[in-house]
């Protein structure tokens, strides 16, 4: 696995793994997500310092411009690559319009095969759903809770929106840790809900 120190090909005909891996400081490690890709069998790495929400990321940018079509970008986790959920849906849709595959090691998605771009764009959608559902509930519960005389809240940690989306996770084969770590909750807040949602599916088929 070279570094990233020499100017793109454009004459290289052979399909590439290249890796895209970031830390948010210079404090923090890269040798986790380095070894994950390496191990995944990625030939070639780009890597920056900074943010998630950093605008500019120079290696980024030049590993878009090496990559060819029939290659395969691979991170070690999706907030690896995107500022955020719109930003990253962008970039893997960029990438697939250039005939370019995209990898996460932790989420085990893998937009090569049919079922990885389903499990992708399902993710996506689910998750872009929530945040609005999150929004529009937010603001309804503010004013309700103002008109009451209340000022405070405490959303629930999982929504309905989480739910759907656990179920498609599992449904592709992901183990709780994963989806639990891709949701933004706690693994027995997910094992709580999930096992309760099982307890009254059961209750209203005994009623």
């Amino acid at each position: 696995m070279s570094s990233a120190t020499v100017s793109p090909s454009a004459q290289r005909t052979t399909a590439l793994l290249i890796g895209y891996a970031r830390v948010s400081t210079d404090l923090q490690s890269l040798d986790l997500q380095l070894d994950a890709l390496a191990d995944a069998g990625v030939e070639r790495v780009y890597s920056d310092t900074g943010s998630g929400s950093l605008k500019h990321r120079p290696q980024l940018d030049a590993c878009r411009d090496y990559l060819r079509a029939g290659d395969t970008l691979v991170v070690w986790r999706l907030d690896r690559l995107g500022r955020g959920l719109k930003h990253l849906i962008e970039l893997v849709e960029h990438l697939h319009g250039r005939e370019i595959g995209f990898r996460s090691l932790t989420e085990q998605i893998d937009t090569t095969t049919p079922a990885g771009r389903l499990q992708f764009h399902l993710f996506g959608a689910l998750a872009e759903f929530e945040r609005e559902i999150i929004r529009e509930r937010t603001r309804a519960g503010l004013a309700a809770a103002r008109a009451r005389g209340r000022t405070g809240g405490r959303p629930s940690a999982i929504t309905r929106e989480k739910l759907a989306a656990a179920h498609v996770m599992r449904a592709s084969g992901q183990s709780m840790v994963q989806i639990a770590r891709v949701l933004g909750v706690h693994r027995a807040t997910l094992y709580r809900h999930l096992n309760g949602e099982v307890g009254s599916e059961r209750r209203e088929g005994l009623s």
